[in-house]
């Protein structure tokens, strides 16, 4: 039911990815299709600023899966939301529902980090019924804030809005330059940000700048509360395991544990590693992610 989007035909590969579009009723998303066209559908969703690039290190380890690395949008090489428009959290997991009726998958098991691994849970908790498994890599749900801090909150988006025209953003002298900002800004290996680099920069009349959509980087108009997120918490019934790096971002947090009573069918693993693991060290998250994609649900 509902619109039916359309996406370039996927012919048999081995392990190298095609570059696929994805149109829906909004926007034409950019991704990266890996694997057997024939296994078990797989949506890959990546990390804020980051983009389909994050799973190049997974993907080709995974076996017998159809997965698709979306970048979502003002991300990679999917288009940027209309002059005007907002980079809201619910607005993905609108528009992740929303690919997944344009590739033609009736349910789909979703593999997340970090911030795409939040909206996956906000999309299994709204739409059950298309989501078999949770397989997420550092992220479980998104941020939150207080009541009383709304207002503050909606007053500095605005003002983030109304001074981004004027903002001088950043360009590098290359790529090698540019990569290594990467590495800084997100505490990830050389090699990791080179490989995000790769596709989320371009050249432009002052040497490399990023692709991504400047309005990103708006402080959101409105936070849910964690009430509400334990909510969406706990309409989760898809079997789902959490990755976590011992030296990331969830292990200090104290509202994890009681994000972890809510779903149902939750078992979490640590590994070494920090909050792009997946991509310094793909290995042992693949050696976890495999087996749980491939176990039957009782």
């Amino acid at each position: 039911a509902g619109y039916k989007g359309s996406v370039n035909p996927l012919p048999d590969r081995a392990s190298m990815p095609e570059e696929i579009r994805i149109q829906t009723p909004h926007l034409r998303f950019a991704a990266r299709r890996w694997g057997d066209s024939a296994g078990s559908n797989v949506l890959a969703l990546h990390g804020w600023l980051d983009n389909a690039a994050s799973f190049d290190g997974l993907a080709p380890l995974l076996r017998g899966i159809d997965l698709v690395a979306l970048d979502l949008a003002g991300h990679g090489l999917t288009g940027h939301r209309p002059p005007g428009a907002r980079y809201h959290y619910l607005d993905h997991v609108a528009d992740v529902v929303e690919v997944i009726d344009a590739l033609g998958w009736e349910n789909v098991s979703l593999l997340g980090h970090s911030l795409g691994a939040g909206i996956a849970c906000l999309v299994a908790a709204v739409a059950p019924e298309r989501v078999r498994k949770l397989a997420l890599i550092e992220g479980f749900g998104p941020l939150t804030a207080e009541p009383e801090q709304a207002p503050e909150q909606l007053r500095e988006s605005i003002r983030q809005t109304a001074r981004l025209p004027k903002k001088r953003l950043p360009h590098y002298r290359d790529f090698q330059e540019a990569s290594e900002a990467r590495r800084r800004a997100g505490d990830l290996s050389l090699e990791a940000a080179r490989i995000l680099a790769s596709r989320g920069t371009q050249a432009d009349g002052e040497g490399i700048a990023w692709r991504s959509d400047p309005r990103l980087t708006v402080r959101s108009p409105a936070y849910l509360t964690e009430e509400q997120v334990l909510a969406f918490l706990s309409n989760i019934q898809a079997p789902t395991l959490l990755v976590e790096g011992l030296y990331g971002y969830l292990v200090s947090r104290d509202f994890m544990a009681a994000r972890y009573q809510r779903v149902a069918h939750l078992r979490v693993e640590r590994l070494p590693g920090r909050h792009h693991l997946h991509l310094d060290d793909p290995k042992p998250v693949v050696d976890l992610i495999q087996p749980f994609l491939a176990e039957t649900p009782n």
